[in-house]
């Protein structure tokens, strides 16, 4: 499988602080989480895209990754994964945000699953749901085809990524039983219930 991890961990964790990347989460780091849980996407080295916190992720990143700085973080994540896209042409990319830390290997192990039967679409775009009252939310992290992440640098616009949705073919989901897919890691208080859940 041609599918690269890439870990987005840009932004400057304004309403949380410090660097999301970092924070003691049940003694490991959000970045640590993601790496390890996310390493059945092994086709190339995973890359940890940077920002506003690059020399402090930079000084504690774990061995076999590799940083992406990208120097206009501020604009949104769209210059992040392009940037991966570039640093990986031909590869398709599991894209998955620092602000949702605790997804487990088996929500990545079972999106590697679904890409790999439905062909590994060069346009795919594959994200998780979980169903509850029988209401659908979609979460992190997603699958998005070769060919479909370098759209976002043809737009020359920092544009969300759920702007791929629209060109993806197939738009792809996958049901799993993890409300964790949901999790956002934003405030203090936000660090507090996670913490909770991991300890």
């Amino acid at each position: 499988m041609r599918t690269a991890l890439v870990v987005l961990a840009a932004g400057a964790s304004t309403r949380l602080g410090t660097c999301k990347a970092l924070v003691d989460l049940g003694g490991r780091t959000p970045l640590a989480r993601l790496l390890e849980a996310g390493a059945v996407f092994d086709g190339a080295p995973a890359l940890v895209v940077t920002g506003a916190d690059h020399a402090r992720i930079a000084a504690a990143l774990p061995p076999g990754a590799v940083l992406l700085e990208n120097p206009r973080w501020s604009e949104g994540r769209a210059g992040g994964v392009t940037l991966a896209a570039r640093a990986r042409p031909g590869f398709d990319l599991c894209l998955a945000p620092v602000d949702v830390p605790l997804v487990s290997a088996d929500v990545f192990v079972a999106l590697a699953q679904a890409w790999r039967a439905a062909g590994e679409p060069a346009r795919g775009w594959l994200a998780p749901s979980i169903t509850r009252a029988g209401i659908r939310r979609f979460g992190h992290p997603v699958v998005v085809g070769r060919d479909l992440a370098p759209l976002l640098a043809a737009t020359g616009k920092d544009l969300p990524l759920s702007s791929l949705r629209a060109s993806a073919d197939p738009l792809l989901l996958i049901d799993v039983a993890s409300e964790r897919i949901l999790d956002d890691l934003d405030t203090p208080f936000d660090l507090e219930r996670l913490a909770r859940l991991v300890s």
